[in-house]
């Protein structure tokens, strides 16, 4: 492939899904995107929390580990990268997300807790090459 100035500037979306998404135990999905472009993926997920016990930061930030989400075959990254999420706009935390598509949540901000009703929002990108 000749790289062009063309090829540069076409933003066309090479793929796009809105399907896939598995949520974990205690999480429904609110809303799941995908799009690839020029060899990168993006994913943007908004999953709810249902669970009866609350998850709850301590003081500097640590909760269980906790899976909420696994991203559908074709839209997981090639290694595990670390992004981050929003809780409704009062506490922010940390999530991996793995080669197999588990998103796990890992740290929030201190003292805050996730409850039913909940929402949890996040999105990445990475290099994909849009096999």
């Amino acid at each position: 492939m000749r790289i062009t100035a063309d090829r540069l500037n076409d933003n066309t979306v090479d793929d796009s899904t809105t399907s896939g998404l598995v949520p974990a135990t205690d999480f429904d999905t609110n809303t799941f995107q995908g799009y690839k472009v020029n060899g990168m993926t993006t994913i943007s997920v908004v999953v709810t929390y249902t669970g009866l016990s609350n998850i709850t930061a301590n003081s500097s930030g640590n909760i269980t580990n906790t899976a909420c989400a696994t991203l559908p075959d074709g839209w997981r990254p090639p290694t595990t990268l670390i992004a981050a999420f929003d809780k409704g706009s009062v506490a922010t935390g940390s999530l991996a997300i793995a080669s197999n598509g588990t998103c796990t949540l890992y740290t929030m901000s201190p003292t805050a807790a996730i409850a039913d009703g909940d929402n949890i929002t996040f999105m990445a990108t990475w290099v994909s090459g849009n096999e």
